[in-house]
């Protein structure tokens, strides 16, 4: 195999790494969203979404955090996509 067949299996190779940890720290960054959505408890200060009397403030904060997942799972993927994009259209 030549040089360039093996830059681009590690190419593919890194790009599908990057995709499977960014989904394996899914859940972790989706506790953390769950947590800061949810009400002050002891020492965890949360943003008690749930409560319908919250300012407009707070409103678009629970809505910019909620969208905190999806924004980093979308990254991750993306980047991973595009390495393996790359790789795939440069022969």
């Amino acid at each position: 195999m030549n040089n360039k067949g093996s830059v681009a299996i590690f190419g593919l190779m890194l790009g599908l790494t990057i995709i499977i940890l960014g989904l394996a720290l899914a859940p972790a960054v989706s506790q953390a969203t769950e947590t800061a959505r949810n009400q002050t408890n002891g020492d965890t200060v949360g943003l008690d979404c749930s409560n319908s009397s919250i300012s407009d403030f707070d409103k678009a904060t629970c809505i910019a955090t909620d969208l905190n997942i999806f924004y980093f799972i979308g990254s991750i993927i993306l980047i991973g996509g595009s390495l393996i994009g790359i790789k795939i259209l440069s022969g």
